[in-house]
């Protein structure tokens, strides 16, 4: 596999490309990016042996922001890294704040600490585009992959630069995206997907009763163990350091149509009002495939992925770049940490108490 796919090319009002210098002479580390071309993030290596990352990004930190404003992300790669505690180290040192992870909507394990395991789909399965918890009020503006173990094949984490699939979906099917918004529809309980204990991070119904009051979210029980929920989010953000319009919600990824159209189908025939997960516009009516289509289009058309090697860590701006998971083979362990809440309220804590 190559070192890198690069997307077709920029449309208008994609960023402008950006020239990273390589370092000068004295300098600790070499960066340029992966590729001239929008989500194509930095690659930054150390010049010689014995360079502490934690150090350098504690004296760098905004050479590093600068460069995840401009590119939206940085990938770090040949330091002496690859624990939990690195993870925990680097966003220590950039000044990130650890996030925990409650409103769930993927199975994920507690490494140590804020630390977690990426989502644990089963390894043919692929993970499409989304921005982290872009289906909530509130999200992680930072986001960090340590690669543990590489896959055997394949097992990249994709990405692809938000202002670009903003720009890359046609005007008519943004617009009406824009206007009515994006309504999540999950059923929590019935054994087929996660429960709502695990999401909610309790087992306390008062407390997750609170926390949907607390964040826009409706809940209903409709049984001893099923909890459905509905909240309506926006469609698209307006990036907070910079005023760029990107394309920030999970519709596409939601809809039953993800899995495909038979098993939708089957879902669907089945199960009735029960289904995990749906998505409707905001005023409660479908999404047609057409512009589900649209959408998923413009994700593949701005889709680029890098092989992984061990110690890699990327660290990307949540709201300018998505991520997935390519399907692979063999062992992969590859961390997540998140950071720095956007949003409705500066925290992502647990439920309170």
């Amino acid at each position: 596999m190559s070192e890198l796919r690069p997307p077709p090319r920029p449309l208008p009002g994609a960023p402008a490309r950006v020239r990273v210098p390589a370092a000068a002479s004295g300098e600790l580390v070499s960066a340029a990016p992966l590729a001239d071309a929008p989500g194509n993030p930095v690659l930054v290596r150390p010049v010689g042996d014995g360079v502490d990352l934690r150090q350098w990004l504690a004296a760098n930190r905004e050479r590093v922001e600068e460069w995840l404003r401009e590119r939206g992300g940085v990938l770090f790669r040949g330091f002496d890294v690859g624990s939990p505690d690195d993870l925990t180290a680097a966003f220590a040192a950039l000044g990130y704040g650890l996030l925990d992870y409650v409103n769930r909507s993927t199975p994920r394990t507690r490494v140590d600490g804020k630390v977690f395991t990426t989502t644990e789909y089963p390894a043919d399965q692929r993970i499409p585009q989304h921005n982290e918890m872009s289906y909530a009020d509130r999200w992680p503006r930072r986001i960090a992959f340590l690669a543990v173990t590489p896959a055997a094949t394949q097992g990249e984490t994709p990405l692809a630069d938000s202002r670009a699939v903003y720009e890359s979906i046609p005007a008519e099917v943004r617009e009406r995206f824009e206007r009515d918004g994006v309504m999540y529809v999950r059923n929590m309980g019935l054994g087929l997907d996660l429960h709502w204990e695990e999401v909610f991070q309790t087992s306390d119904r008062a407390r997750v009763e609170s926390f949907c009051a607390e964040h826009g979210i409706e809940c209903r029980w409709m049984g001893d163990e099923w909890l459905q929920t509905r909240q309506v989010r926006p469609a698209r953000l307006e990036h907070a350091e910079t005023g760029a319009r990107v394309w920030f919600n999970q519709a596409h990824l939601f809809h039953p149509s993800s899995l495909g159209a038979a098993a939708e189908a089957a879902l669907r025939g089945s199960l009735g009002e029960r289904i995990p997960r749906d998505v409707l516009f905001g005023d409660g009516s479908p999404i047609d495939a057409e512009s589900l289509g649209a959408v998923r289009a413009a994700y593949d058309a701005r889709m680029i992925a890098f092989p992984w090697q061990r110690g890699d860590l990327l660290i990307l701006d949540n709201e300018l770049v998505s991520h997935g998971r390519a399907a692979f083979t063999g062992e992969r362990r590859v961390l997540a940490a998140m950071g720095n809440p956007g949003g409705a309220a500066e925290t992502l804590e647990t439920i309170p108490a």
